[in-house]
């Protein structure tokens, strides 16, 4: 499973939901992953902030945690997601076609609070918490 952007903030706000889930996850011994997109949104936010002690935490969580690129075959997905997305009228970030076209690369599903976006993604397994 890929832990959308959405899920790994909560998880770092410390949100009832998110705390909850990871201890699901942790419990069932399932695997988790995150994607070099997720890594670009946090460091973005992280970089607004200016804090250093998030910085430091998410440092720590990430060197424990799978990470997924956004590789060559991943790019193309996302390409098509994007492009099949805007010719409906229902864009959605880069980002998040970026993280979908990894997803479905590896066929796994997005754990996210974001379903609002995700589920215009046709053949897309989401996950909420």
């Amino acid at each position: 499973m890929i832990l959308d952007t959405s899920f790994l903030i909560d998880l770092m706000k410390n949100k009832q939901a998110a705390l909850t889930k990871a201890q699901s996850l942790e419990y069932a011994s399932f695997p988790v992953r995150t994607t070099t997109i997720t890594v670009f949104e946090l460091w973005q936010g992280l970089e607004d902030l200016q804090d250093e002690q998030k910085r430091t935490t998410l440092e720590h969580f990430l060197s424990g945690i799978g990470l997924l690129g956004f590789d060559l075959e991943s790019a193309k997905q996302a390409g098509k997601i994007h492009a099949e997305l805007r010719r409906k009228g229902e864009i959605i970030d880069a980002e998040d076609s970026m993280i979908a076209g990894i997803a479905q690369q590896h066929n796994e599903a997005v754990l996210t609070r974001n379903v609002k976006h995700f589920e215009r993604i046709r053949g897309l397994k989401i996950e909420k918490y």
